[in-house]
This record gives structure tokens, sequence and C-alpha cells, in this order.
């Protein structure tokens, strides 16, 4: 095989070759296309997604209303509550001092 011989094969190893990779190419990118009803659905979940995101923070806002709103009569309640606690123990402690003045009173009779 002399020189011109091994140029020409080697041009049409490398042409086929090309070819090949084209052909492979151009196929891939025919079979991975994405067609227009494709765009379409994926805009639709687009869009639900976004809606559904939005869903989650108005959600995660009103939980947040409602933590607040809970939290501020837990505290007015335990206010309640500390300030009838009070007034039971100075009821109580009235009501020792008016057994301790009747039975005073009982015994002088």
């Amino acid at each position: 095989m002399n020189r011109t011989e091994f140029i020409a094969v080697t041009a049409v190893i490398l042409f086929v070759a090309f070819s090949l990779g084209w052909a492979a190419s151009w196929l891939f990118h025919r079979l991975t296309r994405v067609t227009q009803a494709e765009m379409g659905e994926l805009d639709k979940m687009a869009q639900a997604l976004h809606e559904a995101e939005e869903d989650r923070d108005r959600a995660l806002e009103q939980a947040d209303r409602a933590e607040r709103d809970l939290g501020g009569r837990l505290t007015q309640t335990q206010a309640e509550l500390r300030a009838a606690m009070e007034g039971l123990r100075e009821a109580r402690a009235e009501a020792e001092e008016l057994r301790a003045w009747i039975e005073k009173q009982g015994g002088r009779d």
C-alpha cells in the first residue's frame, strides 16, 4: 500500500466515522426532542407547582396568625388564672380570719 492509497483509505474511514457520528447525533436529537404537547404539559405542571407553593405560603401565614392569636389568648388566660388564684388565696385567708374570730366570739359566751 503506497502513500496515496493510505491517505485515501484514511480519508474514507474518517468520512465514515464522521457520517456515523452525525447520524447518531441526529437520531439522538430527534428522539429526545421536546414536542409542543410536552411543552404545554410542562407549562401546566409549572403553573400547578406555582399555585401549590402559593397555597403553602398562605397556609403557613394562616398557621402563624393562629399561633400568635393562641399565644396571646394563652398569656391572657394565664394572667386571669394568676389573678383568680390570688383572689382565692385572699378569700381563704379572710375565711380563716373569720373562723378564728367566730371561734373567739363563741368562746367568750
